[in-house]
């Protein structure tokens, strides 16, 4: 710790500039990605306002576990995709993917198509399976 004040201390600029860029960084990040929901939450918006499951995982992913009623656009395919969801405009919308790190991408595309309510499920579907909720298999 001590070397690590002392390294500080020699190169203030360098410690200044690393300070700066993380927290541009992270301001980014908060401005550019829809809101994070846990499963929990995402069961209530779906059951009490009609939300809508985005799966943006591959086809593969889908079939081996998803969310009841989920729509599977694939993150590859999800502008060409977006017609399907036109229909939803009104509703929520909540956007899955494995891990819950490319779903931000997704929602992102999503909000720029016009889809005021966006969210993603923070941990993803790992996070649905670790909380013992319900998942659909082909």
């Amino acid at each position: 710790m001590a070397q690590f004040v002392e390294f500080i201390g020699n190169h203030l600029i360098l410690a200044t500039m690393w300070v700066i860029t993380l927290g541009v960084i992270i301001m980014y990040h908060k401005r550019n990605s829809a809101s994070s929901v846990g499963p929990q939450k995402v069961v209530m918006m779906i059951n009490r306002q009609d939300a809508v499951v985005v799966d943006v995982r591959d086809k593969k992913e889908f079939d081996s576990g998803h969310i009841v009623d989920s729509i599977n656009i694939p993150l590859a395919k999800l502008k060409h995709g977006v017609t399907e969801l036109k229909k939803h405009k009104e509703k929520p919308l909540v956007v899955v993917c494995k891990l819950g790190q490319q779903s931000g991408e997704a929602a992102k595309t999503l909000q720029e198509t016009g889809h005021a309510e966006v969210f993603r499920l923070s941990g993803g579907i790992v996070e649905w399976k670790a909380q013992s909720l319900p998942l659909v298999q082909k």
